[in-house]
């Protein structure tokens, strides 16, 4: 399995950036696919998940500004990112999670937020 994540960059405060993620290599929609970003310093935290059937979860700080979906291709996903704000530079990841496979990760893509 492998998962190629994409869309990141450098954009200033308040503007948007959409991440895409496509996983490929498995044949099984995913039971959760989600966005997690580590900023220099700091640990790796969940932004936003997506359930096969739907539900999300979303981290605190990025609700009412993150959105996160998934696309009519099969383990594909998506996160439209507004109102950015410095302290969401990070790099990102994306992730996919087979119950009875296990997780795998993408190689991360970079946001770069200006104030």
């Amino acid at each position: 399995v492998q998962l190629q994540a994409s869309g990141g960059g450098l954009v200033q405060a308040g503007g948007s950036l959409r991440l895409s993620c496509a996983a490929s290599g498995n044949d099984f929609r995913a039971n959760v696919m989600g966005w997690y970003r580590q900023a220099p310093g700091k640990q790796r935290e969940l932004v936003a998940e997506i359930t096969s059937a739907g539900s999300t979860n979303y981290a605190d700080s990025v609700k009412g500004r993150f959105t996160i979906s998934t696309g009519n291709v099969k383990n594909t996903m998506y996160l439209q990112m507004n109102s950015l704000k410095p302290e969401d530079t990070a790099v990102y990841y994306c992730k996919a999670r087979w119950y009875v496979r296990g997780d795998y990760w993408g190689q991360g893509t970079q946001v770069t937020v200006s104030s």
